[in-house]
């Protein structure tokens, strides 16, 4: 197996463009990633797109990679359409790694795009309330209650219609890390702050203002103990990358960044809240790159919402459950703290148009380790990780991809 580099990387802001089209933001963010690789376009000898829910959206299935790329100039070689939720164009870059890794190619593109928003909300929440068994949820999350042996429900009044399902979901498992943990809503508005703060100083952030902790708690109650400024917003956006053979990146680029480890893996059906995806699948990640937890400079989490950065930190095994409220409180996980997590702002205010987030953490964990990222600069970083994970089976995520990168 050959090793793979990022050679190129590039984005869209995220946010509410109803004045452009999937073919638009592909565009703009494939053409930056080109330009930054020192590529042409007929150098490209694959293309892995991912995208989740334009079907539902706006009307166009089965070929969007092709349309897509197509409609820029990029055609004839093999366009590979990837669909997983949340985790659809991080699962696209696995698969252009694991290709070029292979040697089948020496350059491929990869892409992830959404257009989420919509001038009628309810459309966007019963699009993404699609990445469950349909035929199943409300069965599989009465039996997680039950199992629990809590009277605490999952699912309450306006799910689905006013607010996403997942947000349920996500408030649920919080209220258990609260009682576990001595978590409070407090500390889930510090974080969603620290989020605000690092977004100010990105381009690409759908939101780009700092927020006091006052302005969270007061911003409006979505599920408890969860706020509206806590919760990802949606949105439209792609990102891109371009990924080269070890021998094509020596030719084209002085600065590449190296996949030390691509691990994907799926959901399954469990009761038992702590045996997540996340849990299981990070030991790989870390055996494959041969690091440690301790080992990684800066990270790019899931954060659906401001309480999800730092359960993922406890799953990955970065954070000890008890001790997190006192990495909250002590400033651990800012950009300038010994642990630097999301220090793009994180889906909170960079925003999830969720089939381009995967390359969205990878775009920032790549300028990152290149020392490009201006004020949210985390210093000197030798090891990035990214976790980003969609959908839910069961009680759990659906489907998952960890990477991790060195310079």
């Amino acid at each position: 197996m050959d090793d793979v580099a990022v050679i190129g990387a590039g984005m869209t802001r995220f946010g509410k463009h109803l004045d452009k089209s999937i073919k638009d933001l592909v565009r703009e963010a494939a053409e930056e990633a080109i330009k930054d690789a020192g590529i042409d376009k007929k150098d490209i000898q694959a293309a892995y797109v991912g995208n989740a829910v334009a079907g539902l959206m706006t009307g166009q299935e089965m070929i969007r990679g092709q349309v897509t790329l197509t409609s820029m100039g990029i055609d004839s070689i093999p366009i590979f359409n990837v669909e997983s939720a949340c985790a659809s164009s991080s699962s696209a870059f696995h698969l252009g790694w694991a290709a070029t890794s292979a040697g089948l190619y020496d350059t491929v593109l990869v892409v992830g795009f959404e257009k989420l928003f919509d001038k009628d909300k309810k459309k966007s929440f019963m699009a993404l309330g699609t990445a469950v068994d349909l035929e199943l949820v409300l069965e599989y999350f009465q039996k997680a209650e039950s199992e629990m042996g809590k009277e605490d429900k999952i699912m309450h009044e306006g799910s689905g219609e006013k607010r996403s399902i997942f947000m349920d979901m996500y408030a649920w498992m919080t209220r258990r890390y609260m009682d576990m943990y001595g978590l409070t809503q407090e500390h889930f508005a510090k974080l969603s702050v620290k989020a605000h703060k690092n977004g100010a100083f990105n381009p690409h952030a759908q939101y780009q203002e700092a927020v006091t902790l006052e302005e969270v708690l007061q911003s409006g109650d979505v599920s408890f103990p969860l706020t509206r400024m806590m919760c990802s917003p949606i949105g439209d956006g792609s990102a891109a990358v371009v990924l080269s053979s070890k021998g094509a990146a020596a030719k084209r680029t002085t600065k590449p960044v190296w996949v030390a480890a691509s691990v994907a893996g799926s959901g399954k059906i469990t009761n038992d809240p702590d045996d997540t995806l996340t849990r299981r699948l990070a030991p790989k990640a870390y055996e494959v790159a041969g690091i440690g937890p301790e080992d990684i400079d800066v990270i790019e989490v899931h954060d659906a919402t401001s309480p999800a950065e730092i359960i993922d930190l406890i799953e990955l095994g970065i954070c000890r459950g008890e001790d997190a409220p006192k990495w909250i409180d002590e400033g651990v996980l800012d950009v300038d703290g010994s642990k630097p997590s999301n220090p793009s702002g994180g889906l909170v205010t960079k925003g999830h148009p969720v089939g381009a987030t995967g390359c969205a953490q990878i775009y920032e964990v790549v300028k990152q380790l290149r020392g490009e990222s201006g004020k949210r600069q985390v210093k000197d970083p030798k090891i990035a990780f990214t976790h980003n994970g969609g959908g839910i089976l069961g009680i759990d995520a659906s489907s998952m991809t960890l990477h991790v990168f060195k310079k």
